[in-house]
């Protein structure tokens, strides 16, 4: 799954406690009793679950290649003799729940149980951790050679992301013999909590606020020309992104910012692991050096004077009691990199007691504080309308009551204010007195009452008029991805269980643009905002059924069709979408966020030129 879900703070203090929730059952594996002379290839076994599942064993040796003291606390080790299976790996994990009492280069023999951890627990659909729980450890000698690094490289992964799950195990591939030589995921799978390493790699994903990046060691694998790899199909997952963390703990070594774009220059060495948040990472023992690329944040042109410029942005979940530094970057974001657009559709403008769950739904001071940033950034002075929502009915932070707002620049198109939006009533299309489409509310929401949009933000519709055209924009914000199993799932393809809330959310707001174009067919709508989706996606497909409207992103090239990255991919999910009156257009994708460390939101904002 590629989404912007965000994670707790707090994760890594109850990665412990929660360690237990994720062991798969060892009901039908082999009873718990003693096993002498088990290696750590036997453990591993060549498929992705152990065949001693819930076994207690004894004596198994390894060198120790890896300590981790914080989050899920352990270590690993590795046979430094090997077999010869490719299949199975000679690495492992040891949970020891405290922090673990040998150092790197230990000789170590263990006792404990085999258990597989899912990280995320059993329902998140992720593959497991195959791991030795509850362990008495020896340490034979110290200061050993640490067996060689297996380098992960553009020819060692293999260009099939994933084989098809297994039909009869319900999508899963845990039963699946390895093929480390036809699938990447079973090429990273063989090398479980092996010692590995890659060289010098490209950034195509930023630093996060989690310490982590991501790289490609296949630089021309869907690349764009600033550096990112982009996800361009459901088949097309990028299988040279791998994601890189440091086993040192951050207080010790500050984790290097980087951005897309930038190089990871030198050696990056350690462990293999796979975690709940992008699967297999590599737990840096050693840590490339970051070579700064010069990425610069885009400027989009301004509009002429017989252009109407319209914008969408998601400025994520902004209040009051965000720091007046990040209403400052917004505004001038607003003002030198859309160049002052004249709509703009904002998504996750909270209410003015923000994250605060104290019955507040009107947002006029967070609209204020960020109006009056832009005038003080040079902007205009622009006018604004929305709908407040009903109170924590739309999704979103509890308390926060994120909803769509327009922005307007006055001097350049009004608006026309038709009373009697309100949580509830539906705005609908009528013929006026001219003959043309008109709404019967503006502002006014879409379809409140379907069910849809339950717990999730209505569409906003409001009616413009620029230069004596009518022009009617739907700001939106679907529902986001949350459930959807990640790519590294161990169903192939995935599960994405949020796609059909927005299938149908999608049918709701193609039907409305088709009432529209009932009327009269070469209507100027546009319909953009947060969609949570793909170009390539049902929800995309649905909201251009019958050629209602045209996904306006395609018309850029493939390599620059994203507004967002999401574990190492550049991918699509904020839209401007057309209808078929507007037959030229100039679009623009600005990437000004979502390849950076620092951000003023996770998302990249898009913008529309046209002449109704």
């Amino acid at each position: 799954m590629l989404s912007s879900i965000p994670r707790s703070a707090a994760v890594a203090a109850v990665v412990s406690a929660a360690l237990a929730a994720g062991l798969l059952a060892a009901s039908g594996s082999a009873a718990a009793e003693d096993t002498a002379a088990v290696r750590v290839h036997d453990i591993q076994g060549t498929t992705r679950t152990s065949p001693l599942v819930g076994t207690q064993v004894t004596g198994v040796t390894g060198i120790v290649t890896g300590v981790r003291t914080y989050g899920s606390r352990g270590f690993w080790i590795q046979d430094p003799q090997a077999d010869d299976n490719p299949a199975t790996s000679e690495g492992l994990f040891v949970f020891t729940s405290s922090v673990p009492t040998v150092a790197v280069g230990d000789a170590v023999s263990v006792n404990g149980l085999v258990g597989e951890y899912v990280p995320g627990g059993l329902n998140s659909g992720n593959q497991s951790v195959t791991q030795i729980s509850k362990p008495t450890v020896t340490v034979v000698s110290s200061g050993n050679p640490l067996p060689a690094p297996v380098t992960i490289s553009a020819w060692s992964v293999p260009s099939t992301y994933a084989p098809e799950g297994d039909a009869t195990a319900g999508g899963s591939i845990n039963g699946l013999t390895l093929k480390p030589r036809s699938y990447a995921l079973d090429y990273y799978e063989s090398l479980e909590g092996t010692n590995v390493r890659v060289g010098t790699s490209r950034v195509v994903g930023a630093t996060d606020p989690y310490s982590e990046l991501w790289v490609t060691v296949k630089p021309w694998e869907n690349s764009n020309w600033r550096g990112g790899t982009v996800y361009g199909s459901y088949t097309s997952q990028n299988t040279g992104r791998l994601q890189i963390q440091s086993l040192t703990p951050i207080a010790q070594q500050p984790f290097p910012k980087a951005n897309v774009g930038d190089v990871l220059s030198g050696t990056t060495e350690g462990p293999l692991d796979f975690n709940q948040f992008g699967g297999y990472t590599l737990t840096a023992r050693t840590l490339g050096t970051v070579v700064d690329r010069g990425l610069k944040r885009e400027v989009t042109d301004r509009q002429r004077r017989d252009e109407l410029a319209v914008a969408t942005y998601n400025v994520e979940n902004l209040d009051p009691s965000d720091p007046q530094e990040k209403f400052d970057a917004l505004a001038a974001a607003v003002v030198d990199n859309l160049s002052s657009p004249d709509i703009l559709a904002l998504e996750e403008i909270q209410d003015n007691s923000g994250a605060k769950n104290d019955g507040t739904v009107a947002a006029d001071q967070t609209v204020k504080k960020f109006t009056d940033a832009i005038v003080a950034a040079g902007g205009p002075a622009y006018e604004w309308r929305s709908v407040d929502p009903e109170n924590n009915k739309d999704g979103g932070e509890p308390g926060g009551n994120i909803r769509q707002v327009f922005l307007f620049n006055p001097e350049r198109v009004s608006f026309t204010d038709r009373a009697g939006g309100d949580t509830a009533t539906a705005t609908d299309v009528v013929r006026g007195t001219n003959g043309r489409p008109e709404l019967t509310l503006s502002p006014g929401r879409i379809d409140p009452a379907n069910t849809a949009w339950e717990n999730s933000r209505k569409p906003l519709a409001g009616e413009f008029t620029f230069r004596g055209r009518t022009v009617f924009v739907v700001a939106n914000h679907f529902g986001s991805k949350g459930g959807d199993e990640s790519l590294t799932s161990h169903h192939q393809p995935p599960v994405r269980s949020s796609e059909a809330k927005r299938l149908l959310q999608a049918q709701s707001v193609n039907a409305f643009v088709k009432d529209v174009l009932a009327i009269r067919k070469d209507a100027d709508v546009l319909v953009v905002g947060d969609i949570n989706d793909f170009e390539f996606s049902g929800t995309t497909k649905a909201l251009t059924d019958g050629g209602a409207l045209y996904p306006a992103v395609k018309s850029l090239p493939r390599s620059d069709r994203y507004s967002y990255v999401f574990q190492g991919n550049s991918q699509v999910l904020d839209q401007i979408l057309t209808s078929p009156g507007i037959g030229r257009f100039e679009y623009d994708s600005v990437h000004i966020n979502a390849e950076f460390a620092d951000q003023n939101s996770d998302h990249d904002p898009q913008i529309l030129r046209l002449r109704p």
